[in-house]
C-alpha cells in the first residue's frame, strides 16, 4: 500500500504539470489586440500635443 502512495506523488505531480502547460500555452490574443488599439491611440494624441516649445514665449 506505501508503494501505491510513492507512486501517487509522481502521478499528481504530472497531472499538475500538464494543468499548468495547458493553462500556460492558451492562446492570448484578444489582449493583444485591445493593447495594440490603445497604443495606437497614444501615438495619435502624441502627435496631436503641442510641443512645449512655445510654452512662456510670450512672457517678456
Amino acid at each position: 500500500m506505501a508503494a501505491l502512495v510513492w507512486l501517487l506523488i509522481p502521478f499528481v505531480a504530472a497531472v499538475g504539470a500538464a494543468i499548468w502547460g495547458s493553462w500556460a500555452a492558451r492562446d492570448r490574443t484578444m489582449g493583444d489586440i485591445a493593447e495594440l488599439n490603445g497604443y495606437a491611440r497614444f501615438r495619435d494624441a502624441m502627435e496631436k500635443a503641442p510641443s512645449g516649445s512655445d510654452v512662456g514665449s510670450d512672457v517678456a
